[in-house]
């Protein structure tokens, strides 16, 4: 991903720049499966917490796969208005 912030770079540029990563990811599969993967992928993680003992950063794991989750929901839903 090629989203380095240049102090000549307008917010907008920036903008777009993200929207053909987003783009580029989405190319690969569909946000409903990517949201089905971070299920499966969060799933096993937690399964091995037992194994890998206490992760203090758990909550904040949790809150980026919460947070990535709903992004991928909203791109489902924005595909969806089309």
């Amino acid at each position: 991903m090629n989203t380095q912030p240049n102090s000549d770079e307008s917010p907008d540029s920036r903008h777009l720049a993200y929207g053909r990563e987003v783009a580029e990811l989405l190319s690969q599969t569909s946000a409903a499966a990517w949201a089905n993967d971070l299920w499966d992928i969060y799933s096993g993680y937690m399964l091995a917490q037992k194994e890998m003992g206490y992760n203090h950063r758990a909550s904040d794991i949790f809150t980026s796969f919460k947070e990535l989750l709903f992004f991928f929901q909203r791109v489902e839903a924005v595909k969806g208005m089309r």
